[in-house]
């Protein structure tokens, strides 16, 4: 594997001092004071040694096939030549396609992360609602308003979100279950949502309302 690897690296240079130099003779007559030996060579050797990194991105395994087979190694030699006579073009592209992969990466971290957060806002009401507390005082935690603090609207509405089949209400839904319109309905579900009554979350079809702990234990006082 080893004496494979110089055998690359021997391979790239050559390409790239060949394609160099080539590129030399054949620009430098036009532009004198812009192309230059040394820079051509630079140029061309650095294409050349980014061919590997070119075919991996393409999903190619010239490199891995080339070991022990002389028609691929050929091959490969030939594509390096190629990168280091369009060395301006192809490492202009070459990182340019590093780029657009490293952003790709990015975005769909990003998303990903954006995803398991929502994901776990989704999850957060059922885990509560199923989950024992290790103690009478944690059950009771949190200040439960009394029921002269919460209006007949509002209760209502927290009777559709605790007693419904469905964890994650709709606003339609909820309008349906209470006979009100939307605007009251979203109004006060607000209200719940600020005494921590009631929780929002935005999901795959759309924003959905849940009651929470102090919710429960709220409607557990009037009943």
């Amino acid at each position: 594997m080893a004496s494979h690897v110089l055998v690359l690296i021997a391979v790239m240079l050559m390409a790239g001092v060949f394609g160099g130099l080539v590129n030399y003779y054949l620009h430098g007559q036009h532009d004198p004071e812009i192309v230059s030996l040394p820079r051509s060579l630079v140029v061309g050797g650095a294409a050349s040694f980014l061919m590997p990194v070119i075919l991996s991105l393409l999903g190619s395994d010239l490199v891995n096939q080339s070991q022990g087979d002389p028609g691929q190694l050929v091959l490969f030699a030939g594509f390096c030549l190629i990168a280091a006579l369009a060395s301006r073009i192809f490492i202009i592209s070459t990182t340019d396609r590093i780029m657009q992969v490293a952003r790709d990466a990015r975005q769909r971290s990003e998303q990903l992360e954006l995803d398991m957060h929502n994901f776990q806002l989704q999850m957060s009401p059922l885990i509560e609602s199923e989950t024992e507390n290790e103690s009478l005082e944690d059950d009771n935690h949190g200040v439960v308003p009394d029921a002269d603090e919460v209006d007949v609207t509002g209760t209502n509405v927290l009777k559709s979100l605790g007693s419904g089949r469905y964890i994650f209400r709709s606003l339609r839904g909820l309008c349906v279950d209470t006979d009100h319109d939307e605007g009251t309905v979203t109004k006060t579900l607000n209200v719940l949502v600020s005494r921590g009554m009631a929780g929002r979350v935005n999901g795959v079809k759309g924003v959905r309302w849940y009651v929470t702990e102090q919710g429960r234990r709220f409607l557990q006082q009037i009943i």
